[in-house]
């Protein structure tokens, strides 16, 4: 499998993806949820989790979809083990025929090995309107920045962390009373609505990076 752009998709030969989480997967229910509803430019062929206890993974079960969980190999060398388990998610992807990769929730820093196999058919959603508050705690330094304006940024994923050309973004307002819960709950419900409509434009070819 060699990185470069995905092929302009259609309603009759849609995009196979592959969503990867860690956690709940609420986006990827919602993600879902968009694909039942009509047909769409693509479809979710394969759901995989860092964990076989990650509760996502139900979304994609109770859909029909091939739904798994590969925890981290055993190995002593930390380097070792994350180029081991990227190799297995590798071989699932391959396996599947998967020809684009959405990020929903996954909460491991992926090695350059991995996303040079799949540079600029990876993409991520990220909680907020990047370059402002990379990392894992966007909600966290949005509220000690103060701003009054947040969001969420669809961009595809390169060697480093929250850095990859930008595809799409929107934004939420900051509240006076907002703590991290209240502010990750109003974002997520945008991120929901984001995703996959960027999705769409992307893999039919309206939008490029």
């Amino acid at each position: 499998m060699e990185s470069g752009l995905p092929r302009a998709s259609t309603i009759d030969n849609p995009t196979r993806l592959a969503v990867m989480i860690s956690g709940g997967g609420s986006g990827l229910a919602a993600l879902l949820e968009y694909q039942l509803s009509e047909k769409r430019c693509h479809r979710t062929v394969l759901v995989l989790a860092d964990s076989t206890l990650a509760g996502g993974l139900e979304h994609g079960r109770s859909n029909g979809i091939r739904s798994l969980g590969i925890p981290l190999p055993i190995e002593k060398d930390k380097s070792e083990q994350r180029l081991a388990h990227e190799r297995l998610v590798h071989d699932e992807l391959v396996s599947a025929d998967v020809e684009m990769v959405v990020l929903s929730g996954y909460m491991r820093i992926l090695t350059p090995w991995f996303v040079g196999l799949w540079k600029g058919r990876l993409l991520n959603i990220h909680p907020s309107l990047l370059p402002d508050f990379p990392g894992a705690h966007a909600h966290r330094d949005v509220l000690a920045a103060g701003v009054g304006l947040t969001g969420c940024t669809v961009h595809l994923v390169d060697e480093r962390v929250d850095s990859g050309p930008i595809l799409a973004q929107r934004q939420v307002e900051v509240k006076p009373d907002d703590d991290e819960s209240t502010l990750q709950e109003r974002v997520k419900k945008i991120e929901h609505i984001l995703y996959p409509e960027t999705l769409d434009r992307y893999c039919s070819g309206q939008i490029s990076p």
